[in-house]
């Protein structure tokens, strides 16, 4: 495994061990902006149905040959789309699960959007939820010197490149409003983005160590705000 890769596992150990209770049986799942199928291949690996929804024709003929070379093409399909036009490619009531990671920040109506989301599951379906945190993008843009962007998304204007950012108050909020319960809430990349890569090289088992204090502090409530990401499981 390359370095990359190790730091990859890194950022996404959190979220699949929230998911290992809802991917327990096979089901049909759905990816929206799941791009290459990072997360897609991998449940399909685990026996699921998945379908992605994604608006590049680059990602998708990727998509396509990474589940090729898994050899679970014959359960995932991709579909060139976006959140905002989800009803033309999904039927309600019809999918199991929902991955939305990472997408709600370039949504211009996040509200909406879930709303749209809640009418593609089931009664009882789950949504993984990933989305950036505010607290800790305002301290990234800091510590890079961008104080104007900082402050702006500190008072959480969307606009420019920044996208929309989120505290975790403000997503549990916008989920029960489209009908939600939230289940978990999880804080993600709480130290993976702060450690220098070298220092993991120098520091034997230094990635695993690392995995391991990302989920000790995946679900203490003190640690959430210097997340990168927060990760919140919702049911209908």
């Amino acid at each position: 495994m390359s370095a990359s890769e190790r730091r990859a596992a890194a950022r996404t150990a959190v979220v699949w061990n929230a998911l290992r209770d809802v991917l327990d049986t096979p089901r049909d799942l759905l990816d929206i902006g799941g791009g290459t199928g990072g997360f897609a291949v991998r449940a399909a690996q685990l026996g699921h149905r998945v379908s992605v929804i994604d608006p590049s024709p680059d990602a998708l003929a990727a998509l396509d040959r990474r589940a090729q070379e898994s050899e679970v093409a014959d359960r995932v399909t991709g579909q060139q789309g976006e959140l905002s036009t989800l009803r033309e490619h999904v039927g309600p009531a019809s999918v199991d699960v929902v991955l939305c990671h990472g997408v709600l920040e370039v949504i211009e109506d996040p509200a909406a959007a879930l709303a749209t989301i809640a009418e593609v599951l089931r009664p009882g379906g789950s949504l993984s939820l990933l989305v950036a945190q505010r607290h800790a993008a305002v301290v990234a843009r800091a510590m890079a010197g961008q104080f104007q962007t900082a402050r702006a998304i500190l008072d959480g204007d969307p606009g420019g490149r920044s996208g929309n950012r989120f505290t975790s108050d403000e997503i549990i909020s916008l989920l029960t409003d489209a009908g939600f319960t939230t289940d978990s809430v999880h804080g993600v990349r709480v130290f993976a983005d702060l450690v220098p890569g070298a220092l993991l090289d120098a520091e034997p088992g230094g990635e695993q160590a690392l995995l391991d204090l990302e989920q000790v502090v995946a679900t203490r409530p003190e640690y959430l705000p210097l997340a990168t990401q927060v990760h919140v499981l919702a049911h209908r």
